[in-house]
């Protein structure tokens, strides 16, 4: 159990997100717990975010500094951070203001993540429907979730905003260097399973904001985004194997297309890129073939929703191009689905 006077730090690296940093650290500010410490990291940004921030004057412990990526500010964020608990809080999402006290009957000295379920907003806050990631009917214990890391390199998680991690924890793998495309919640997601505990709270208490503009929010299927996430999953699962063999684990390269959420990806860059796709001499029969393989392989997700994601991928795979493209658009922009899809994947349970 966390003890209640533990410090808990937020850590906020911003970028040009003057119209919602105010809101996320509003969210750190706001949390129901005594000893709460927040640090904004502002890269550089160009627009009024600096403005907004000096408003919190001596609330807040503001570092500004040159445009250096996401990574080096949270390098930066992490470095003044003194919590035994930090979250890596995305300058467009909010926390919820009983998230500590969600995870403070379960954190112990093994723990080096709790992760959180997160509801989609728009850019004004208004919700988008259901919840993310979803979880089979028991909640993942921290043994399932580094058993399918290692077998699948998958587990259901949310990014970076939807986790609280261990201070002993980040303190192993960060500073983290550019490897990881200046991404900061690569390193933490991969490396958690293999370092201690992941405790999971299946329940919503960070808001994710979809606005367009926000690089890990798919809100159109545009081909590139496709294919540079594929070679960031790439990256992340090198950087992976290798936490994994330093801790004494065994990640063999197969593993990684046994990824379900991975392979949508891999999928809908072949499909809207081909000429961009970074996987050599791959083809649609190729990923087909290996999503059937993968829904055979336990990683988090219901019987249902592996069903789901194999008509998915037959259909995207065989349709042509532009329904194709239509099918792409409603798995990764929830917003996009028509109402009849949406109800029916409701009443399967495969969203909520």
């Amino acid at each position: 159990m966390l003890d209640p006077n533990a410090l808990v730090s937020v850590v906020i690296p911003n970028y040009n997100y003057a119209a919602y940093v105010g809101d996320a650290i509003d969210s750190a500010l706001a949390l129901d717990w005594p000893r709460v410490q927040v640090v904004v990291v502002d890269d550089g940004s160009t627009d009024a975010s600096r403005d907004v921030i000096a408003r919190y004057g001596d609330r807040i412990e503001a570092v500004l500094q040159p445009n250096a990526g996401q990574a080096a500010a949270c390098n930066a964020g992490f470095a003044r951070a003194r919590g035994e608990v930090v979250f890596l809080l995305d300058s467009d999402d909010v926390l919820a203001p009983d998230i500590v006290r969600a995870l403070a009957p379960l954190w112990t000295p093994r723990v080096s993540k709790v992760q959180f379920q997160m509801r989609s907003i728009d850019a004004q806050g208004r919700p988008l429907g259901g919840t993310f990631p979803q979880y089979p009917a028991a909640t993942p214990t921290p043994e399932e979730i580094t058993r399918w890391s290692l077998t699948t390199s998958a587990y259901p998680t949310p990014p970076g905003s939807g986790n609280a991690y261990s201070h002993t924890f980040l303190s192993k793998i960060l500073p983290q260097d550019d490897s990881l495309f200046r991404i900061a919640d690569s390193a933490p997601l991969a490396a958690a399973p293999f370092l201690g505990d992941v405790v999971t709270v299946p329940k919503p208490l960070v808001s994710y904001r979809v606005h367009g503009s926000n690089d890990g929010a798919m809100s159109d299927v545009n081909g590139a985004k496709f294919a540079r996430e594929v070679v960031r999953t790439q990256a992340r699962f090198a950087y992976a194997q290798r936490i994994a063999r330093g801790a004494g684990f065994e990640m063999p390269d197969r593993v990684l297309d046994r990824s379900l959420s991975y392979l949508p990806y891999r999928l809908a860059s072949l499909r809207l890129a081909p000429e961009a796709h970074p996987i050599a001499r791959d083809n649609r029969f190729k990923v087909l073939r290996d999503a059937v393989a993968a829904a055979s392989w336990p990683q988090g997700v219901s019987t249902k929703g592996r069903l789901v994601l194999v008509v998915w991928s037959t259909m995207v795979a065989l349709a042509p191009a532009s329904l194709a493209r239509t099918l792409i658009l409603w798995r990764f922009a929830p917003g996009a689905r028509p109402k009849a899809l949406k109800t029916a994947l409701m009443r399967l349970r495969v969203i909520r």
